[in-house]
């Protein structure tokens, strides 16, 4: 037996950062390409582009840039900040979650940590 939570940031009831937008800020900065990224992940580029565009309107700030002379997207320093933050909330969120499921459930072995999901961004 083991628990599953799910974690994603909103604001004003919307959507900011959910595990799609994670993976695929994520990906962009791996792959150097926010086309490739979106294809990783089975999308569009529009599609993909739209929820970056709607979550910098949700923020007030740009997450992602172009580099000078290029045609690149990278995450501003804010939006490198925030993937960070995110991460390290979700890992130590997930310990908290793994020592209240122990303390409630001492019965249960599991040799697995909690799983840390988010929902599907739309």
């Amino acid at each position: 037996m083991g628990v599953k939570v799910q974690f994603w940031l909103e604001q004003e009831g919307e959507l900011i950062l959910g595990k799609g937008r994670k993976e695929l800020l994520f990906l962009m900065v791996e792959l150097g390409s926010l086309r490739k990224a979106a294809r990783r992940l089975g999308m569009s580029y529009r599609a993909a582009w739209g929820k970056i565009r709607e979550t910098e309107k949700l923020l007030g700030w740009r997450l992602v840039e172009s580099r000078r002379g290029s045609r690149r997207l990278t995450l501003t320093p804010e939006g490198a900040q925030l993937l960070e933050r995110f991460q390290l909330f979700e890992q130590e969120a997930n310990w908290e979650v793994q020592r209240i499921f122990r303390k409630h459930f001492p019965q249960a072995h599991s040799d697995t940590p909690a799983q840390v999901s988010t929902p599907e961004d739309h």
